[in-house]
């Protein structure tokens, strides 16, 4: 019987786990890799680059989070003519790094590169056809509506949209379009599993996607909830996905463990609740957390807001406003996520119709 796994499950063996591990930034999850399991992951994510057209002509800047970053560089190495990792810098870094690698092809996020076109536009006063990238490859995110199409026009370049495991942050399946179903790099390594129950999905309402990592040297058996959440799909297809459920919430690529949210601020004195509101008005992620008092004195106090403040960037490394409510939570309240954005429905799967 296949052992069914959430990103928490993966972290309670962080103590145990053997070989190469691929950690979450909060080490809420942990992804183990035998020399084995890494050189099939880095030849899967290979194999995505050559499906979006990079060759041994090409330079290759990978401009992702870790644990994905370094993992897109080694394989961009074995298939490129030159590849490096220059992390999620700041955008007139990104453009200083691709200006003198002489890149062709770049590896981000959607919404990093809706970031870099936008400031090319309006803070550097820059053509994007002079960076002369001819690839690029969208990962890490949900992009929004039309982003494919959009790039693609700007840059002069092929955009592919490539779905990569929340885990290790290699390529599991890839695309084109977005009118396009996910065509996955494997047989057998993706599917898609009903929210309430450890089964398959029948085709009825939405579906979590799942990795079935049948060659892993010691999650073999496992079925590995990936908290990304796709609509219903014709028979045998794997639609992209345009959701997330679970404790997890995706902000600017990097999940965010909301159990860790409820215990640091469990710890600050008179906190009642919490909402966390994230939204993506521009061209990237903003979140923003909102903390009520259950009492007046608090509300004003600048010493307990600098308090939450610290205690919310000990969690994650993605940048969270902190605002106070100005009315006093007379009753305790389970913290809440406000996803403007639509992405997030909900934290406990089993309530999701």
């Amino acid at each position: 019987m296949a052992r069914w796994l959430t990103r928490d499950d993966l972290g309670a063996a962080a103590g145990t786990a053997t070989g190469l591990l691929l950690v979450s930034p909060d080490v809420s999850s942990v992804f183990p890799l035998s020399p084995g399991d890494r050189s099939e992951v880095v030849g899967l994510t290979g194999a995505a680059l050559r499906e979006a057209g990079v060759g041994g002509d090409d330079r290759v800047v990978v401009a992702l989070a870790e644990p994905a970053g370094a993992l897109w560089a080694a394989a961009a190495a074995d298939v490129a003519g030159a590849a490096a990792r220059v992390g999620p810098r700041g955008r007139m870094r990104l453009h200083h790094a691709l200006s003198t690698l002489k890149a062709t092809t770049l590896v981000a996020t959607p919404t990093g590169v809706m970031d870099l076109l936008s400031r090319l536009h309006l803070e550097f006063l820059l053509d994007p056809l002079d960076l002369g990238l001819r690839t690029i490859v969208l990962t890490g995110e949900i992009a929004s509506k039309r982003t494919l199409g959009h790039l693609a026009a700007e840059f002069g370049a092929t955009v592919t949209e490539v779905l990569a495991s929340p885990f290790s942050g290699g390529a599991l399946a890839w695309r084109r379009a977005e009118e396009e179903p996910l065509r996955p790099l494997a047989d057998g390594l993706l599917g898609l599993a009903a929210l309430d129950k450890d089964v398959p999905a029948t085709g009825d309402g939405p579906a979590e996607l799942v990795v079935t990592p049948s060659g892993h040297s010691t999650l073999g058996d496992a079925v590995l909830r990936t908290g990304l959440v796709a609509a219903p799909a014709a028979a045998g297809a794997i639609p992209a996905p345009a959701h997330t459920v679970g404790e997890h919430v995706l902000v600017r690529g990097v999940w965010l463990a909301l159990p860790r949210v409820d215990r640091a601020l469990a710890r600050v004195d008179g906190v009642a609740g919490w909402e966390l509101a994230i939204g993506r008005q521009g061209t990237l992620d903003t979140a923003v957390l909102t903390v009520a008092f259950a009492r007046r004195s608090l509300i004003g106090n600048p010493m307990w807001k600098a308090r939450i403040e610290q205690a919310v960037r000990a969690l994650t490394p993605v940048s969270v406003a902190v605002e106070i409510a100005q009315d006093v939570a007379e009753t305790p309240s389970p913290g809440v996520v406000n996803d403007l954005r639509g992405h997030h429905l909900g934290r406990d799967r089993a309530l999701i119709t």
